[in-house]
Parts: structure tokens; sequence; C-alpha cells
């Protein structure tokens, strides 16, 4: 079990704090284990539906950083988008630099 923590609010407005959180484990992966509302997945984590959009809380968008090109082209697809924090969850890795992050379930996730 990991020591890394998250702070995910769901699509109804409810926030959960996810501990014991496994370096590398995605965020997609962690709101699908959770049942974080709002968090699909459908791809699997393969960067090609958006159904894991997620808003990065500013604080915490300087460790994360930028989509790649790849995600960036999804993220233009989706409603909702709002630059630059939007991201998708199944591209963003728990490290211990990003342990407390805090992150709200877009509501387009769900398209």
């Amino acid at each position: 079990m990991g020591n890394l923590k998250v702070t995910m609010t769901d699509i109804n407005g409810a926030t959960r704090t996810i501990e014991g959180v496994e370096e590398g484990a995605s965020l997609m992966e962690l709101g699908k284990q959770n049942d974080i509302a709002g968090i699909m997945g459908d791809c699997g984590g393969g960067c090609a539906c958006a159904t894991c959009h997620v808003y990065v809380d500013q604080e915490w968008f300087g460790k994360v950083g930028e989509p790649d090109d790849i995600e960036f082209a999804m993220l233009d697809m989706v409603a909702d988008v709002q630059k630059p924090n939007s991201r998708l969850g199944c591209q963003i890795k728990m490290t211990p630099e990003l342990d407390g992050i805090t992150v709200t379930v877009a509501p387009s996730s769900t398209y």
C-alpha cells in the first residue's frame, strides 16, 4: 500500500480524499477504483476518450505540467475545457511530488 493521497471532487460536488495511493497509479484508475462519480475511463487509459477529464487545482498545475500533443488534441474535442488546468486523469500518474493533489471531475467527462 502506498503513502500518497489525492482529493477528488466528483460531478455531484462531493469531495473525497483517497489515501494509501501507490506511486504510478493514474488519477483515472483511482477514480474508477473508488467510485468517483463522473470518472468513466471508457478507453482504459489510452488517451482516446476524455471520460476522465479533470480540472487540476491551480496550485498543482505547475507540478502536473502541460498535456502532450495527443492529450491536447483529445481535450480539444470536449466541452467544458478550462485552460490551462484541464487534463485527462489517465495521463496523470501519481508521484511523490503530486502527494496531496486536488482535482475536480469535469462535467464533460460523462459524455
